[in-house]
């Protein structure tokens, strides 16, 4: 007989196998930190870190602290002071209550803590190592709890090597702080970063704090959210649809003042906005959820942002009917916003004022009637000069040449700026002959095309036919698949070029982004843009890279900022296909832009040079095909 092969595990190796839920990532633990301090009472929270958490992480409140019984014992699994028993959980008041925080960071990390009560004369020093308790002393500090997190991992090299760079790791720390901060609205928030003080808030509206963290374009996008009913009570605010974005909205929900994410609760702001922003963009909100603690689970993951709601449909519903509402006040949907540039400047008027006299002048034998007029040069002109007198008014141009000169693109020019022509759906023209077995489009001078070879639906899909069946493509994925191959080949092979503006175009950016700019910024004038920094998350762009013809600089900027924002190691090649990319989305047509015959055909036929027509670079889907089999099924043949 073999002996016994089950054992039980030391509570070291316990924990840190626990732990892997817990703790994933240094922004894990600032949120079970400062949960932590908030359920403390903690009014005034400052976080400190080094090398973005990975050397330190250092939360200090001011909350009602601990005695060294207390603090000895936060340690062991499943020690809380929140609940008592199971019924507990369902009338929660407080962020934490499994008791696996703090025994999950000491099985990572080294700790030393110190903590005093408020009526206490001297606090507590508690040093802990990878589970083990290693002393416990009295120490003098202020009351409340000061908690330093030291070298993350350092035992666990599987674990450490998982962490991504200090500017990605950062990226999520601050993306963690923003959840806290707008749940936490009464806090005092203090962010410090290698020295550098990157946040530092004071109690505040929902508002005020989204304005601080956000900035000020974003408070006058929002509208507020207000209702309240038998089994829930909303509050927060929406934004506006002409602030809605591709990239860089902000989207949050609480309940109870806790953060979560619920697909439903998402799905249902989503549709009230569905006939009033363009399919890719999204509106930024932040909506809080007050409901009774019965009525909701949150004891579903630890992290505890995935919470279960019993009456889930019936919420989404008054939801939807608020946020509905809530547009309609603010005339969301019809509201005209007039460019007041474009408006003519009128003087206040002054009584005082004399006002001249215009002065008349005219010629009593011109005749404009007169036969003689049409052929009579001398008389033309003089009637010329007789009404410019008057009216100051420039000369009747004769050279027409000069007129028709802008409408002579190139054909490489013919689809980077296209002009707003609509697609006339003639069948009768002289076109270029349909495409070939391999999909690309020949032209025989000799010879008229029956019919078009393409068409634009809805402004957004080019219809064309195939060998067999109907090809539907999609007009703006199709331009950033070419554009992208394009700068590829440029970015790989030429030297980037940049173009100075004549005056910059200011931004500013979330923290995360700032850092993450910083971090990069000679990779972006590598391949060049101009950047220079204002401080205080403001910055201007001073350079373009040449091959972004008339696109959006900031755009582009922002959305390889987006990219990279996961990248470990952002390096010149890493740079490459999120800069070609993102260069590709701003110069591309733009869905509910219509497009001129040549347009649709320049599109097709360079499509097909493509490499892979089939899919853009990020994996969405180019066109697709209706074969004949299935035309001649559905009609029965």
């Amino acid at each position: 007989m073999k002996n016994d092969v089950i054992r039980l595990l030391p509570d070291s190796v316990a924990n840190q196998i626990a732990a892997g839920e817990v703790i994933q990532r240094p922004a894990s633990v600032i949120k079970e930190l400062v949960e932590n301090a908030i359920d403390a009472g903690g009014t005034d929270i400052s976080i400190i870190l080094k090398d973005a958490g990975r050397t330190l992480i250092q939360v200090v409140d001011n909350g009602c602290g601990m005695s060294p019984t207390d603090a000895r014992m936060a340690f062991e699994r499943h020690a809380t002071s929140k609940i008592a028993s199971a019924d507990d959980i369902y009338s929660l008041h407080t962020m934490g209550f499994r008791g696996e925080a703090l025994a999950s960071i000491a099985a990572v990390a080294q700790v030393d803590m110190r903590t005093m009560r408020h009526d206490d004369t001297i606090g507590t020093r508690l040093l802990i190592s990878e589970s083990k308790f290693e002393s416990q002393e009295p120490a003098t500090c202020v009351p409340g709890t000061n908690l330093m997190v030291k070298n993350i991992f350092f035992h666990m090299p599987a674990r450490r090597k998982f962490l991504k760079k200090d500017s990605v790791e950062l990226g999520h720390i601050m993306r963690e702080f923003e959840r806290l901060a707008l749940v936490n609205t009464n806090v005092n928030f203090t962010l410090i970063h290698n020295e550098v003080t990157l946040h530092q808030f004071y109690a505040s509206t929902l508002k005020q704090r989204i304005a601080a963290l956000f900035g000020k374009s974003m408070e006058s996008m929002l509208a507020p959210v207000a209702t309240e009913t038998s089994i829930v009570k909303i509050e927060g605010f929406i934004g506006m649809p002409r602030g809605a974005r591709k990239r860089g909205y902000e989207q949050f929900l609480f309940v109870n003042g806790r953060n979560m994410r619920h697909p439903v609760f998402h799905k249902a702001v989503m549709k009230c906005y569905e006939q009033l922003i363009a399919p890719d963009c999204q509106p930024s909100y932040f909506i809080n959820f007050d409901v009774d603690p019965a009525t909701i689970d949150v004891n579903i993951h630890p992290q505890k942002h995935e919470i279960k709601f019993e009456n889930e449909m019936a919420i989404a519903q008054i939801l939807t009917a608020a946020i509905k509402e809530t547009l309609g006040k603010t005339q969301a949907a019809g509201a005209l916003d007039f460019d007041s540039l474009d408006a003519p400047e009128i003087p206040l008027f002054n009584p005082d004022d004399s006002v001249a006299t215009p002065p008349e002048s005219f010629d009593s034998d011109f005749n404009p009637f007169s036969p003689a007029a049409d052929n009579d040069e001398e008389s033309a002109n003089a009637a010329s000069r007789s009404y410019s007198s008057v009216h100051r008014t420039a000369p009747v141009p004769h050279d027409w040449d000069k007129l028709y000169e802008s409408f002579q693109q190139k054909r490489e020019d013919a689809y980077m700026n296209p002009p707003s022509i609509p697609a006339q759906e003639v069948l009768t023209q002289s076109l270029p002959s349909g495409p070939d077995e391999s999909g690309f489009f020949t032209h025989d001078e000799t010879e008229q095309a029956p019919a078009a070879t393409c068409f634009q639906l809805q402004q957004r899909y080019i219809i064309t036919q195939a060998s067999s069946g109907v090809r539907i493509i999609n007009q703006h994925r199709a331009h950033v698949r070419i554009l992208f191959d394009r700068n590829m080949q440029w970015l790989e092979n030429g030297e980037p070029s940049s173009q100075k503006l004549m005056f910059g175009e200011d931004f500013e950016l979330s923290p995360a982004q700032n850092a993450l700019l910083r971090a990069t910024k000679s990779q972006f004038e590598a391949y060049g843009f101009g950047l220079r920094d204002n401080g205080k998350c403001k910055w201007s762009i001073t350079a373009v890279p040449a091959i972004l013809k008339g696109a959006s600089p900031l755009e582009a900027l922002q959305q390889i900022l987006e990219d990279i924002s996961t990248v470990e190691n952002p390096d010149a090649v890493a740079f490459r296909e999120p800069l070609a990319l993102a260069l590709a989305r701003s110069m591309a047509v733009r869905p509910r832009q219509s497009l001129s015959l040549t347009e649709m055909e320049t599109i097709i036929a360079d499509l097909f040079r493509s490499s892979n027509p089939g899919f853009t670079p990020d994996g969405q889907t180019i066109m697709i095909l209706i074969d004949n089999n299935d035309i001649s099924r559905r009609f029965g043949q």
